[in-house]
């Protein structure tokens, strides 16, 4: 089945085409049937060299430079020279002009250049394919970075966007891989990450929730924004010079005392993770500066992640089994936020991350949990499990972490700060909140009000034949038949006793026929229900008996 072709995108489908025949994916452009090309670069050499694939997306533009980002977190759909090839993608391109710089902030700002800042540095701290920064000095001295949109990058990227989502829905609707690993919830999510990345409010807001969850620890700093200097395509905030973390040379870092700094910064993001739901998605070593007055800066935010309070949860049981060696419980933790496919081995994830969790384990304090989730990831991957999108985020963050870490104090002990720190959030997680306790009393009063309604629609049920009890029962057929025997003794009983009582009543009639002095038919009677009573606590003996063999005998095989 041919793909509905869009004329506007047709140029895109070519390129997306080429890169997938390139790298390996030619059966899934021959399916989709872009125009022809399957069949005219169908002889062309697959490409196995994971660092032309970075090059290649990015000569095709930023859309595909950060997809690439995204993609290097998904180990479960990439080779682990893929993966690092494009977590090594570098968002450095040549610098716009500084008189299209002043125009868009001039237009965002409504106000000249020379009125809303002292002075403003033409030549920019960093050139990206979405944005610039350049150093100014606000009219009240403060000085500042600002982050000015590339004119037209918005357009260009929604363009890409709709582009790939038209090959991403057909590709899950028509193809094999495509029903495997879900490209269109890979694009939504990274639709949704590079929308919020485009708006600068929202990278405003997320630098002031940051500053507000890395407050107790004094060690770390997250630049202000100011925000009647921003807009959704100007962000201005406060200026934070440093080195990256990287850079720093083994003279440096000998006169640094950087224990002190990764337990910080560890202790920060686990809080972000496992506490508040809320974390930078990507602090590798460049977002990470070591200020001059010995603190670590947290910048570059606009890419965050957020946990529900049931992965949060998940999350600290993974993190507990990985840093106790519980290879299984880990894995449990891990394959309740995945999605099973139809072919999921469960036997075969558990026992390959158990076998992932011991082997880490044995590398004592050079456990990199990131890498143990990553590697995880990836396992999920190969035995039917799609992993939820949230973990290869904690994973890749976690890593990045645990780059971090080496460069500052390669004797950190990432396992040891996971157990110290998950044990103290979790003890602030179950002191209820004055919130917590008004909804418990809330509920115990509409528990309290509802309660006597329930029970007279429960009470009139049961007067006039209509209380229905159903019963899910783990083995019915079992559960029939016991009710069965039940109620065949329960008769034998009844008939029993019937037999007793009428040979009493007949006791008193007069009668010609006797034995034993006693009228012959209550006397038969009386034999009937004494030789029923004898086979009942008979059949009674032997299935007790019965059923406790069969008891001890499934005690031994367990």
């Amino acid at each position: 089945m041919a793909l509905a072709l869009s004329p506007r995108h047709l140029g895109r489908y070519r390129d997306i085409a080429r890169l997938l025949i390139r790298y390996g994916r030619s059966d899934l452009v021959r399916e989709l049937d872009v125009d022809g090309l399957a069949t005219e670069d169908h002889d062309t050499p697959l490409c196995d060299d994971a660092d032309q694939l970075a090059r290649d997306l990015e000569e095709l533009g930023p859309a595909f430079v950060k997809l690439g980002q995204l993609l290097s977190t998904r180990v479960d759909l990439l080779p682990t020279a893929y993966t690092d090839a494009l977590a090594r993608l570098q968002d450095d391109v040549a610098p716009i002009s500084f008189a299209e710089v002043e125009a868009v902030v001039s237009d965002e700002l409504g106000v000249d250049l020379r009125h809303a800042f002292t002075s403003f540095d033409e030549k920019p701290l960093a050139a990206a394919s979405l944005a610039q920064v350049h150093h100014a000095v606000l009219r009240s001295g403060r000085e500042v970075a600002v982050k000015v949109q590339r004119p037209g990058i918005r357009k260009q990227i929604l363009d890409d966007l709709a582009a790939l989502g038209e090959l991403a829905q057909f590709a899950d609707a028509h193809t094999s891989i495509g029903r495997t690993f879900g490209f269109g919830d890979l694009l939504e999510q990274f639709r949704k990450a590079i929308v919020a990345e485009l708006d600068y409010t929202r990278e405003a807001t997320n630098l002031t929730t940051l500053t507000r969850i890395v407050q107790p620890w004094p060690r770390l700093v997250v630049p202000q924004p100011v925000m009647d200097y921003s807009t959704s395509r100007v962000l201005t905030m406060d200026y934070l010079p440093g080195r990256k973390v990287t850079d720093l040379t083994p003279l440096a870092r000998t006169d640094l005392d950087g224990a002190p700094l990764v337990d910080d910064l560890f202790s920060a993001y686990l809080q972000q993770i496992l506490g508040d739901g809320f974390f930078h998605a990507d602090p590798h070593p460049g977002n990470v500066l070591l200020t001059a007055d010995g603190r670590l800066a947290l910048l570059d935010v606009g890419m965050v992640a957020r946990l529900t309070a049931s992965a949060r949860d998940c999350c600290v049981k993974l993190l507990l089994a990985v840093s106790d060696g519980n290879g299984e419980g880990a894995a449990e933790a891990f394959a309740s936020l995945g999605t099973k496919s139809d072919d999921f081995d469960g036997d075969r994830f558990r026992i390959a991350a158990s076998d992932l969790v011991l082997r880490s384990v044995e590398l004592g304090h050079r456990l990199q949990a990131g890498a143990v989730v990553m590697e995880m990831t990836r396992i999920a991957g190969t035995c039917g499990l799609r992993p939820a999108p949230e973990m290869a985020l904690v994973g890749k963050a976690l890593l990045n972490l645990d780059q971090v870490a080496q460069s500052l104090d390669p004797s950190f002990a990432p396992a040891e700060a996971i157990r110290r720190n998950t044990t103290a959030i979790l003890q602030t997680r179950m002191t209820t909140s004055a919130g917590g306790l008004l909804g418990a009393a809330m509920e115990a009063r509409d528990f309290t009000v509802q309660l006597p309604g329930r029970i007279n629609r429960v009470m009139d049920a049961v007067a006039t034949g209509q209380f229905q009890l159903k019963v899910d029962a783990i083995d019915e057929p079992q559960l029939l038949a016991v009710l069965q025997r039940l109620a065949n003794r329960l008769a034998s009983g009844v008939v029993l006793a019937s037999l007793v009582v009428g040979a009493a009543l007949m006791m008193q009639i007069p009668t010609t026929s006797r034995i034993l002095g006693y009228p012959s038919i209550a006397m038969i009677c009386f034999a009937l229900a004494a030789a029923g009573g004898v086979v009942l606590l008979l059949s009674v003996v032997l299935a007790d008996r019965r059923i406790a063999r069969s008891a001890k005998a499934q005690r031994r095989r367990r």
